[in-house]
């Protein structure tokens, strides 16, 4: 019998690349998401079309809470990505939406939560890290006895390498979504938006499909 997982899927690479490498690797993948105001909440629509391709049950929670107003940057170096926490963090989201993750789990009865954080090319994100995880893991066992085993396959792996995964599981670039400011065809911010091209998470995606055809095979430690 497979062994059920909760992941958390936002519907962009990342988190899409989890998604599909938590079903290669035998398990029964339900997808999580979570609807908490944000402005490129297509993202959404992607994750639910993502899940209908695939056959994969999908669920998503309304959570809101103020938030800093966060002004996009655009057109940024690497350099410059790399220079210090990105303007784009939103403190408490991942903390949040992993508790958030684990309790479903428990209410469904998943052995895991798999998430697809990662921070080996762009660490510009504090809770995308190992540190952040073996921390959340220490005081989620103090919480709740016989917690859900946390998996985050990606945490060790470079965007191409991620790129690469994506397209050994069946994905192309245009099948997720990293735009954090979409450009609307119809007035709203749904399914009919296109990417931006110009914040970091439209760079940081193409310069990961550009470069992934210079990586090789890759088998995340799960």
């Amino acid at each position: 019998m497979s062994k059920r997982c909760v992941v958390l899927h936002s519907g962009g690479l990342d988190s899409t690349v989890c998604l599909l490498l938590a079903r290669r690797e035998g398990r029964e993948p339900y997808s999580l998401g979570i609807s908490y105001g944000q402005r490129h909440d297509v993202e959404l629509a992607y994750a639910a079309r993502q899940c209908a391709r695939f056959g994969i049950e999908r669920r998503v929670l309304d959570v809101a809470w103020k938030k800093p107003e966060i002004e996009i940057p655009k057109d940024r170096s690497v350099a410059e990505m790399k220079a210090g926490i990105a303007p784009t963090f939103v403190p408490g989201r991942n903390a949040v939406f992993l508790a958030l993750a684990c309790a479903e789990a428990a209410g469904i009865g998943a052995e895991e939560v798999w998430l697809g954080v990662n921070a080996i090319d762009y660490s510009g994100y504090p809770d995308c890290r190992e540190s952040f995880l073996a921390a959340f893991r220490t005081m989620w066992a103090e919480a709740v006895p016989n917690p859900p085993r946390i998996v985050a396959p990606l945490v060790t792996m470079t965007k191409p390498e991620i790129a690469a995964l994506a397209r050994s599981l069946g994905l192309a670039k245009d099948d997720t979504w990293s735009c954090y400011a979409p450009e609307s065809q119809g007035g709203g911010q749904g399914a009919d938006s296109d990417p931006c091209g110009h914040c970091d998470a439209c760079l940081l995606n193409t310069h990961a499909w550009i470069d992934a055809g210079a990586v090789g095979s890759v088998s995340p430690q799960i």
